[in-house]
Order: C-alpha cells, then sequence, then structure tokens
C-alpha cells in the first residue's frame, strides 16, 4: 500500500509540475512575442510617438507614416463580421439543439464543422467570386472594401460560434429542460432561461475565440478590402486593415528601417488590440456570467 501510495504522490507531482510549466512555457512565448514586437517597432515609435495611431499619413517616398487607416479598417471589418457572425451562429446553434430533427443533426453539425476547416484563402476568393461582385451592384464603385471584407470574416468565424455554442447548449441537463416544460413553459421560454443561462459562458467563450480570429486574417481580407491607406468615405469603399498592410507591404519594406519598423509598430499595435479585447471579454462578459 505505501508502495501505491508513494507512486501516486510521484505520479501527482509529475502531473502537476509537467502543467505548470506548460502555463509558464505559454507565458514565455507570450512575452517574447511582444518584446520581439517592441524591440523593431523602436524606431518607429522615437520616430513617431503616439501620434503614429492617429495619423493618416501613409507615405513610403518621404518615410511619413501612419496607423490609423489601418487601425479604423480593422475595427470596423472585425465588427461587421463579429454582429454578422454572432447572430446567425447562436441561431444555428439553437435549431442544432433544440429545433432540428435528431436524424439531421449530425450531418448538419459535421457540415459547420467542416466550414472551419477550409484554408481562409479559398474563403478570400470565393468572397472576389461572389461578394464583390453583389457589393458592387447594390451600393455601386468598386466591391471592395469594409463591408465585403466584413461579411466574408463573419462566414470565416460562424463556425467557430456555432460550434461552441451547439456543444455549449448541449451540456444542459436533460431534467432541466423536461422539469420547465412539465411547469407549461414553452420551447422558446426553455431556451431564454434554462438553456442560455447554463450554456452562456460557453457562448461567450466562444465569441472571445472568434474575435481574436476575426481581427488576425489576412489572405481572406487582403483579396476583398482593397489595400488602400486610407479611412473610406463608406463601408462599401476601398480601405485596408493592419493584417492586410503587413502582408501586401512587409516585402517592399525590407531594407528602409524606419518603413520596416512602421509595419512592426502596427503589428504591436495589432497584438495590444487583440490582447486588451479578449481580456476586456473575458474579464468582464465572463465575470457577469457567473455571477
Amino acid at each position: 500500500m505505501k508502495k501505491i501510495a508513494i507512486k501516486d504522490r510521484v505520479v501527482e507531482a509529475m502531473f502537476s509540475s509537467g502543467a505548470k510549466a506548460s502555463v509558464i512555457v505559454v507565458m514565455i512565448l507570450l512575452v517574447a512575442l511582444f518584446l520581439a514586437l517592441l524591440y523593431k517597432a523602436i524606431p518607429a515609435m522615437k520616430e513617431f510617438g503616439f501620434g503614429f495611431i492617429f495619423s493618416l499619413k501613409w507615405d513610403v517616398n518621404t518615410n511619413e507614416f501612419g496607423g490609423l487607416a489601418s487601425i479604423y479598417g480593422s475595427v470596423i471589418s472585425t465588427f461587421i463580421a463579429m454582429i454578422l457572425a454572432t447572430l446567425v451562429a447562436i441561431g444555428t446553434a439553437i435549431f442544432l439543439t433544440q429545433i432540428a430533427p435528431h436524424k439531421i443533426r449530425s450531418f448538419f453539425g459535421v457540415s459547420i464543422e467542416l466550414l472551419a476547416a477550409i484554408p481562409s484563402i479559398v474563403y478570400g476568393m470565393w468572397g472576389f467570386i461572389y461578394f464583390v461582385p453583389l457589393v458592387r451592384v447594390i451600393f455601386g464603385g468598386s466591391g471592395f472594401g469594409l463591408l465585403t471584407g466584413g461579411l466574408v470574416l463573419g462566414v470565416m468565424i460562424l463556425p467557430f460560434i456555432a460550434s461552441v455554442s451547439r456543444d455549449a447548449m448541449n451540456t444542459t441537463p436533460e431534467i432541466l429542460k423536461e422539469s420547465a416544460y412539465a411547469l407549461g413553459a414553452t420551447k422558446f421560454d426553455v431556451i431564454k432561461h434554462v438553456i442560455f443561462p447554463y450554456a452562456k459562458l460557453g457562448i461567450i467563450g466562444s465569441i472571445i475565440l472568434a474575435l481574436g480570429r476575426a481581427f488576425g486574417e489576412t489572405m481572406a481580407a487582403i483579396y476583398l478590402l482593397g489595400a488602400i491607406q486610407k479611412i473610406p468615405d463608406n463601408l462599401a469603399s476601398p480601405a485596408t486593415s493592419i493584417p492586410v498592410t503587413l502582408a501586401s507591404q512587409f516585402g517592399e519594406a525590407m531594407g528602409n528601417e524606419l518603413y520596416e519598423s512602421s509595419l512592426f509598430y502596427l503589428a504591436l499595435i495589432l497584438f495590444l488590440i487583440s490582447f486588451a479585447s479578449i481580456a476586456l471579454a473575458k474579464f468582464v462578459f465572463l465575470k457577469r456570467g457567473m455571477g
């Protein structure tokens, strides 16, 4: 018995140490990423300061750079994507868990999960073929812009929210739903007052994961935004975002220290925006959800 107890303690200690080491590795990687971006952004930070964030100037010939147009594009396209994806994805999760016949739930569930496996560049090409002409016909212009990019980003992140929300809703104990029905509750009442409160942490978590994906998406957005360094007059006009600017200009920036540093400055801003938005969602909305 003593040997078994000693063995269990050794296994427990190894497991605990391994888990702690994993957390430490993740934190080291996070800090290393931040420090690398900060180090490369220092020349641009010294040259432009915080004014870089509020400047629309982006002139390679005069080495004058500002990040406002890219920051604006990232925020607005992500906002459009999140509004679209959240509403449709939660509706999809409700249908799959509470309304759809059991025979077709697996088929539609697998189909939604397969959408998440499609490479982003394929979404970009699909959006170029279908959404660009559609936006051009409805709103005029070239069809490239924040609206087109936001729509395709919304389709991209929809499977993440729908899949995780569906799994969260499926964890609701059947006895809670059956008790509500026995008291005379309608299906809408059960969804609103039983399933949502029970699954809200999982739903909020899925939205947070999708938010991080939408902020950092590059390949789909580079096909659809237009990569124009300006704040557009309307959502259907060409624009840019931080990932699009980085992907489209990093190659030509090599050899120009200030140009390259300005792109790293943008990358640092994207890192901080993503970190702040996800942290806000986690510590505010999840805290309320647990209350």
